[in-house]
């Protein structure tokens, strides 16, 4: 399974990437904001994208309507701090498939993960 790691925060992608690692995910890429991440998204194709809303260049929100503006439907996770449920809802609307707000513990990211992918295979 391919994840891209979209977050301007290298910590924040190191946390993350440590919790994928433990899952037995071995193919992550990463992305420093959203231009970046399409840059990245045509050649690595990834199987799950995890993906912050507030980054430089072109936020989290843009990059999920551009993304799926272009036909795409690999599952997404909002990875933000935004935790009002109107933001929760734009994020929904935009196409993301769950949701997760920051600060997080590996348990929460790890239930999050597994039952996107499940919902998403169904």
């Amino acid at each position: 399974m391919k994840v891209l790691l979209v977050d301007d925060s290298k910590t924040m992608r190191n946390i993350q990437k440590g919790i994928l690692t433990q899952l037995g995910y071995g193919e992550i890429e990463e992305a420093v904001d959203g231009l970046d991440a399409l840059s990245k998204v045509g050649a690595f194709e990834p199987d799950l994208l995890l993906v912050d809303w507030n980054m430089p260049n072109m936020d989290g929100l843009s990059f999920v309507k551009k993304y799926r503006s272009m036909g795409k439907t690999c599952p997404i996770i909002m990875v933000t701090t935004e935790a009002e449920k109107m933001r929760v809802v734009e994020a929904i609307k935009a196409g993301v498939n769950n949701y997760v707000v920051k600060p997080f513990t590996p348990d929460v990211l790890s239930e999050r993960i597994k039952e996107t992918l499940a919902r998403t295979a169904a």
